[in-house]
């Protein structure tokens, strides 16, 4: 029977089964961090909650409510 571990990683070996491991979620981290940023410095009337542009626009009622005011469109 052949032994199925072949003895400790080298180190340059353990990094690189690291980066593969974590590198995929740090760059998505820094994805998602750097467009949420971008997002809110474009708008900042949008950076806020969904409820606090519904008091500033006067519509109470969630979203129905405020559906419910605005006249259909035809296109």
């Amino acid at each position: 029977m052949t032994p199925l571990h072949l003895g400790p990683l080298h180190p340059v070996e353990q990094a690189l089964t690291l980066v593969l491991a974590f590198g995929p979620f740090v760059v998505l981290a820094i994805v998602v961090w750097l467009r949420r940023r971008a997002d809110a410095a474009a708008d900042p009337a949008e950076a806020g909650t969904e409820a606090e542009v519904q008091v500033e626009d006067g519509t109470e009622g969630g979203a129905e409510g405020a559906a419910a005011e605005r006249p259909q469109r035809d296109r």
